[in-house]
């Protein structure tokens, strides 16, 4: 059985055990201004050709990492917009359609596929992956636009995709300063040198120990961010989180027994863990999701869960969502340290 030590939590041997995953996400801003630099003048083409092309009748973002950018594009791009995930296109796609593709290793066979039937239908494709890989070789086309890569952080390459969209106007304002802006001040923030008491992930992964996380985010980006930090707290701990929306997160949120001050909390081993609620707040001003927010705040309040809020003052949507999913990714890293087996330390 596992159990949570939060004196590890400021204990430099046991943070070192995790020292290349901190490392790697403070190293986060890094990556998104060195691809943004790196791809500077390749972006700068690709937003000539596409003001010189009439606007695509439609925007398919394909292959697996295509989800980030339904997150970010569907509600706001003024042309239907379709993600698509599998190793083919759409069968109507052709050439009046926008083709983007987020290949960060650049060596997925399935997307490799899927762009070379974007060029040879003679679709308008953006490619953003490492030169000279699978992904590129299959890129070379007439209508495209290759967008070089060097990491295979996803985001990072997000970003340059998101760049070029805002700046055709298929696509929210999205700036790389902003984001890793955003990712920077949260590296500082919940950096392993700062102690518990001052370090924000620290104390979430204190009050996530205990109990199941339930998370939920109202904004299409923040329940995005949700579900990423849901699978991040899973693969940290080897334990249930779960992620939904409204109606998937409130009824684990109502079942919850009401907490009575006379349970005896070492009973039965402690008992089974009580869910934690963890709202990801990116500053939406929908009133859909702020009454929803209500919702879930006014059930954890009568059934005695606590709730977690997690916020962000980012300048960008995607700023937001960056800043959103890594303190999330932090605070999943520091409860990876605080627990321990018994016996052992």
């Amino acid at each position: 059985m596992s159990w949570f030590d939060e004196s590890r939590l400021d204990d430099p041997v046991a943070l070192g055990s995790v020292d290349l995953r901190l490392r790697t996400l403070a190293e986060g801003g890094a990556r998104v201004r060195r691809e943004a630099a790196l791809a500077a003048d390749a972006v700068g083409e690709a937003v000539a050709r596409g003001r010189e092309l009439n606007r695509p009748r439609a925007v398919v973002a394909a292959g697996p990492d295509s989800r980030l950018l339904r997150a970010v594009l569907e509600p706001w791009c003024p042309v239907p917009f379709v993600a698509w995930p599998g190793p083919a296109l759409p069968g109507w796609a052709g050439s009046l359609d926008l083709v983007v593709v987020l290949a960060p290793d650049g060596g997925d066979p399935g997307t490799a596929s899927a762009v070379a039937e974007a060029v040879r239908r003679g679709c308008q494709v953006v490619v953003a992956c490492p030169t000279g890989s699978l992904v590129a070789e299959h890129a070379t086309g007439r209508w495209t636009s290759l967008l070089p890569t060097t990491s295979a952080d996803q985001l990072a390459t997000a970003v340059l995709v998101l760049q070029l969209l805002s700046r055709i106007e298929l696509g929210p304002e999205t700036d790389a300063e902003a984001v890793a802006t955003a990712m920077d001040d949260v590296a500082l923030a919940c950096s392993p040198q700062r102690d518990i008491a001052v370090n924000p992930a620290k104390m979430l992964a204190i009050s996530l120990a205990d109990a199941t996380p339930v998370l939920w985010g109202g904004s299409v980006l923040a329940a995005r961010a949700a579900r990423r930090v849901a699978e991040a707290v899973r693969r940290a701990s080897g334990r249930t989180a779960v992620a939904g929306d409204v109606e998937q997160v409130l009824p684990l949120v109502e079942a919850a027994r009401p907490r009575d001050v006379f349970d005896d909390p070492f009973a039965d081993g402690g008992g089974a863990r009580r869910p934690a609620l963890l709202v990801l707040d990116d500053g939406s001003d929908d009133a859909i999701v702020h009454a929803q927010r209500r919702r879930l705040a006014e059930a954890a309040e009568a059934r005695g869960v606590r709730l977690e809020v997690l916020g962000t003052e980012a300048a960008t949507e995607v700023a937001r969502y960056a800043s959103l999913l890594q303190q999330g990714l932090y605070a999943a890293e520091y409860l990876r340290v605080g627990l321990v087996e018994d016996g052992l330390r």
